[in-house]
């Protein structure tokens, strides 16, 4: 499976959600890869809120949750830094790496955001040097993230965001881990339906 279409899922999941359909998705990839590689995950939860729930109150729970909880804020300097000096060296330190891997978010996220930063991996799963994902990863994102974890752990337990959050801490940690894929499908030889499903955001070109 196409690392880019693993991480453009997974932002997909922990994005604002736009639409249910294409929610429904990326779940299901982001279930099969987790199966595939043998990472303890289970999305039956958040499966299971987004079939009983319409689109209206999947907004809903999703801004209650990220936009009022400082514990589970999807805005990784915050909670490695909280307001400090160094929070605002991290993003400058995130701005630098999205310029020198030519990537242009779109909007006015913050470069913290961690669907962003996901998009930009899978930015770099399509376009840039493989072997970059890792030290990206272990150094921007790993630390975060298990912050983020901790704090659905502490205040948000039963969130449905919260297997979405250990899925993403498991992909990008086994990703490190294993480093450069040299199966790994990219450029011109990549599916033709992966192709076409990362055209559908404006964040990654098709690979």
């Amino acid at each position: 499976m196409v690392t880019a279409e693993i991480y453009a899922s997974l932002a997909r999941m922990l994005d604002y959600p736009p639409e249910k359909k294409g929610l429904l998705w990326a779940m299901g990839t982001v279930q099969g890869h987790l199966a595939a590689e043998r990472l303890d995950c289970s999305l039956a939860p958040y499966g299971e809120f987004l079939t009983a729930s319409t689109l209206a109150e999947i907004q809903e729970e999703y801004v209650a949750t990220f936009d009022f909880n400082p514990s589970v804020a999807p805005y990784l300097g915050h909670h490695l830094f909280g307001d400090s000096q160094k929070k605002g060296e991290y993003l400058i330190a995130l701005k630098g790496e999205y310029r020198r891997h030519g990537y242009q978010p779109l909007g006015n996220e913050l470069p913290d955001h961690l669907p962003l930063m996901l998009w930009f991996l899978a930015h770099l799963a399509c376009h840039g040097d493989p072997g970059a994902r890792r030290p990206f990863i272990e150094r921007f994102v790993l630390p975060g993230v298990g912050k983020l974890a901790d704090g659905f752990a502490a205040s948000r337990r039963d969130s449905p965001w919260r297997p979405v959050v250990e899925a993403i801490r498991l992909v990008c940690g086994g990703d490190a881990a294993q480093g450069v894929r040299p199966a790994e499908a990219t450029g011109p030889g990549a599916p033709e339906q992966s192709r076409l499903k990362m055209a559908a955001h404006p964040e990654v070109r098709p690979c």
